[in-house]
């Protein structure tokens, strides 16, 4: 059954930041129950993703997270997906579904504190932070990942520093 003939394409806009602020905390455990904290992250762009197995837009964006996973993890960017209530079996047995399968990390905020934190109103929402750890951009819905426009707009990030 082909869902996605019936919705909109994803777009591949990102909305700039106008006043960058730090980014808010993000301290979670990926699917080994190992804790990932963005404050390690200082000096890498930080693509962080919040999605639900639930919500079609992120199930049809994730292979493309994985695409620009593939073509800028040499390249000092870092894709963390936050999986919003759900426990880790809904996200894995999902995983084997998406192709290409993801190799980023994927974290878990199972009561939404995170997604309150950083002020999620609705999924998939997207925030891409510069090398300061500052959000330079936000994405509310799906995108391509891998477009063209996205990388160009994560890689500049690394050059105005």
């Amino acid at each position: 059954l082909n869902y996605a003939a019936d919705l909109p394409p994803l777009t591949h806009n990102l909305t700039a930041i106008k006043k960058p602020a730090p980014a808010p905390a993000l301290r979670l455990q990926n699917m080994d129950d190992e804790w990932v904290d963005i404050k390690d992250l200082k000096g890498k762009v930080v693509v962080v993703n919040f999605w639900a197995t639930w919500c079609p837009p992120c199930r049809r964006e994730m292979g493309s997270l994985e695409r620009l996973h593939v073509v800028t993890m040499n390249k000092n960017v870092v894709i963390l997906a936050v999986n919003v209530g759900e426990d880790v079996d809904t996200a894995f047995s999902f995983m084997g579904t998406i192709e290409p399968a993801p190799n980023f990390p994927i974290l878990f905020d199972t009561d939404a504190i995170a997604m309150q934190q950083w002020q999620v109103r609705g999924l998939p929402t997207t925030f891409i932070i510069d090398t300061h750890g500052k959000l330079a951009y936000q994405a509310v819905g799906g995108r391509e990942f891998d477009h063209a426009d996205i990388q160009q707009a994560i890689m500049k990030l690394h050059q105005s520093n």
